[in-house]
């Protein structure tokens, strides 16, 4: 059918578009604002360049032939196409997208509950997002950034770090209560430790490289709540079934909110943390950069009512 696109021109194809779906070469000049003669020399021209009859002359109108009718029928799907296209692309241009990607817990803990401010102040610019609860490889998905947590190297290329990775243990307030006051590396590892796996090569913190860093004394993880979701085990914490490990960064609102409560005195520090990675840096746009830079000036507000209590932290 290659001949066929080349031998007929498109304003030729459009007037036979228009004139079969009315079947009348009156009808079609009204919509065309031409004349039917005009119609009719244009569906003529059109059969000449084709070599096949597409319409039949009848008495007042006219009836398409075979050949017609499967033209007909591939110039309709031709042109819906075209149109469904640019109305993609008008959209498109009228409501810029930019697709994020992270891992559940910063979406569900940190980026969900903010983002209504930035769309707020860029109501034009559709968000997307992408989580993943496993290591997050932005080079093999399409999106334009990507807010994961990073070890030293990646941060240290040059990579902006939105915090580091400051943990605390953090439980119910109905916890604290019952097993209270929990001041020291030994008495929390009496407790039940609700615990984070990192089966897939995850940097975290997890408890026995935060008990030795923190206080130099070994942990045997115990037979406790175990989860592979983030989001899982901070509910879980909240329900009162035992400590979770607390992301300065991720649970502030449910601090604030009394949801948790944070042993700051038991806080450690590493040098690692979550980042933000343009993942198309040759792909500059508006959308992107506005994203980019609320993400950051979010992440550099200061959380004054917990700075006073963090005790003792210490850098890998």
């Amino acid at each position: 059918m290659s001949w066929i696109g080349r031998a007929a021109s498109p304003n030729g194809l459009r007037v036979f578009e228009a004139a079969a779906r009315h079947l009348s070469f009156t009808a079609a000049a009204r919509e065309l604002r031409s004349t039917q003669s005009a119609v009719s020399q244009q569906v003529r021209a059109l059969e000449e360049q084709l070599g096949l009859p597409l319409f039949e002359r009848i008495y007042r109108g006219v009836r398409l032939t075979e050949a017609g009718q499967a033209l007909f029928v591939s110039v309709q799907e031709g042109f819906a196409t075209i149109d469904r296209t640019i109305d993609r692309l008008q959209h498109r241009h009228r409501h810029p997208h930019v697709n994020i990607l992270t891992d559940f817990s910063f979406a569900a803990y940190w980026l969900m509950p903010r983002l209504p401010r930035f769309r707020e102040r860029h109501p034009h610019i559709d968000v997307r997002i992408v989580t993943n609860q496993g290591v997050l490889d932005w080079r093999t998905q399409e999106v334009d950034v990507a807010i994961v947590f990073c070890d030293e190297r990646t941060l240290a290329a040059g990579v902006p770090r939105l915090f580091h990775e400051e943990v605390f243990p953090v439980c119910s307030p109905g916890f604290l209560q019952q097993h209270g006051p929990i001041e020291s590396p030994e008495r929390l590892a009496e407790l039940p430790l609700l615990t984070l796996t990192a089966d897939q090569g995850q940097s975290w913190l997890d408890w026995p490289s935060y008990f030795a860093q923190l206080a130099g004394i070994g942990y045997l993880e115990s037979s406790e709540l175990t989860f592979n979701n983030y989001t899982l085990l901070i509910q879980a914490a909240i329900a009162g079934q035992g400590i979770g490990m607390g992301w300065r960064g991720l649970v502030d609102d449910l601090l604030d909110g009394g949801m948790l409560v944070g042993l700051h005195g038991l806080a450690l520090r590493s040098p690692r943390g979550y980042g933000l990675i343009d993942a198309q840096p040759e792909a500059s746009s508006e959308a992107k950069r506005a994203l980019q830079e609320w993400v950051l000036a979010g992440a550099a507000q200061p959380r004054d009512a917990c700075e006073g209590e963090v005790g003792r932290t210490r850098a890998e």
